[in-house]
């Protein structure tokens, strides 16, 4: 029997405000448990939340990122249940009218085809404290660092159809947040998490199956993994006569399964009634606009530019376009040394094997965007071989220097002197007349064991063109 999988993804983005959603706290992590809970974010008595503006700001700006309805009279609700890390007894987060209504997010899957998701909504709320449960033996420790850390829950439309596509869409969520620079997105931290809402029907039904929840998921291969065997479960259960109840369950990447963590609750369960200690937020086409204003080019948007403006692939320029660091990494170096193209290769094939082995971001390469640069304009001048360029990269990773420096140390200057290539050549001909005939008697590949010889001589410092010209003249004779 064939199974379709139904994934809706709400994503929980900690907006990057030094204070809180609706006091001064600051939001700084890893601060010392309840250092930074103040009274107004644990609701005592007499105290009345103010909202941070910069968050509001935020969200607009997002949802003008993804082309959203931006709701220019927003309410915040009160989200009541008892949970021991939510001491107010109640979230205040935004049900019927939210900051941001409907848009829409388009990301390239792997094998180059597009993608369109409809994002349902994209509300502010605060989030709730931290229950430790591996500090203490027998209890449980409450640290309320978080609560009232300012969040923008980003819901999806239930359109996306396998793990794979989730993926795809989270990180196309991810890049955006950061060109944006609403969020750190640090899914270690807790500046990213994602619930996602999995379930399965008959292939060609156009009913939606009974969905569980899947909570706080914080890696994008984690949510891949989860998406799958949640799924399968789900088919399991099915064929084998069960049926799947509507449930909050977690995901254990140590054991590679979900569990049950509690029965799903539905909006009446929470008692959403207006937050009576928050005016309504009215917003203006003047204040959209503003907003608008300040935000970036978008990662489509460049990816398109990089298209025209340096000639890349469709995939290169997605690839770099994909993170504005890399982007801003890629146009400077290719700026200084005048070789977009090279620059690309450099930059997403050599440069991204070092950062994803030595699990460094851009920002932090070991070899800046101007060393690169310089790198590549010994390529280009002919001071060294491709093939010699990739000796002196290692040796920039390791602190050695610029390619300049290295080069010059390490005598890595590629020969150019034609007289002196011809005297190699000359004599690896003479000690190979074997090899010679072969050729010459129409075993073309034996070409490349003369290439062989002369780089070996020449410790492959000879200029390879150079070398190709000249044995294809001795060869022939």
């Amino acid at each position: 029997m064939a199974w379709e999988t139904v994934i809706g993804l709400e994503v929980h983005v900690q907006l990057s405000t030094k204070s809180k959603l609706f006091s001064g706290s600051s939001t700084e992590f890893g601060a010392a448990p309840n250092t930074q809970a103040s009274m107004y974010d644990l609701a005592l008595p007499g105290t009345l939340p103010v909202l941070n503006g910069e968050a509001l700001q935020m969200a607009v700006k997002f949802g003008l990122a993804i082309g959203a309805w931006i709701g220019k009279k927003s309410v915040f609700d009160r989200k009541n249940y008892f949970y021991p890390d939510l001491p107010k007894g109640y979230q205040t987060s935004q049900l019927n009218h939210p900051t941001v209504g409907k848009g829409s997010l388009t990301f390239t899957l792997e094998d180059g085809t597009s993608r369109t998701i409809g994002v349902t909504r994209a509300h502010l709320e605060e989030d709730a404290g931290k229950s430790l449960h591996e500090l203490f033996p027998q209890d449980t420790g409450i640290d309320l660092n978080r609560a009232g850390t300012p969040l923008l829950e980003i819901v999806s439309e239930p359109e996306l159809r396998s793990a794979r596509e989730a993926v795809a869409y989270l990180k196309k969520l991810h890049s955006l947040i950061l060109y944006l620079g609403i969020s750190d997105g640090d899914m270690s931290q807790g500046s990213m998490r994602c619930d996602a809402n999995v379930s399965v029907r008959k292939l060609g039904d156009t009913q939606f199956g009974t969905r569980t929840e899947i909570k706080n998921i914080n890696s994008f291969r984690f949510v891949e993994k989860a998406i799958l065997i949640e799924a399968q479960r789900q088919i399991d259960l099915i064929e084998d006569g069960g049926r799947v109840v509507q449930e909050t369950r977690l995901y254990d990447p140590d054991k590679n399964e979900t569990r049950s963590m509690r029965s799903k609750e539905v909006a009446n369960d929470y008692r959403y009634f207006p937050e009576p200690d928050l005016l309504p937020i009215i917003i203006d086409d003047a204040y959209i606009e503003a907003v608008r204003a300040t935000l970036p080019e978008l990662p489509d948007v460049k990816a398109a530019r990089f298209q025209q403006q340096y000639g890349l692939s469709g995939y290169d320029a997605n690839v770099l376009a994909a993170n504005r660091d890399a982007a801003d990494f890629y146009e400077a170096a290719a700026a200084e040394c005048g070789d977009a193209k090279l620059t690309a290769n450099w930059v997403t094939g050599d440069l991204q094997a070092v950062l994803n082995k030595a699990e460094l971001d851009i920002a932090r390469s070991p070899v800046s965007a101007s060393a690169l640069a310089g790198l590549i304009k010994r390529i280009k001048d002919n001071t060294i071989s491709s093939k010699i360029a990739k000796t002196v990269f290692e040796a920039m990773v390791a602190g050695e220097g610029s390619a300049d420096a290295i080069i010059d140390s390490r005598g890595l200057r590629q020969v150019t002197d034609s007289g002196a290539i011809e005297e190699m050549i000359a004599a690896i001909i003479a000690a190979n007349p074997k090899q010679v005939e072969q050729y010459r008697s129409g075993q073309e590949k034996v070409f490349t064991f003369f290439v062989g010889q002369v780089m070996k001589e020449s410790k492959g410092k000879a200029n390879p063109t150079q070398v190709n010209d000249i044995l294809l003249q001795k060869l022939k004779g």
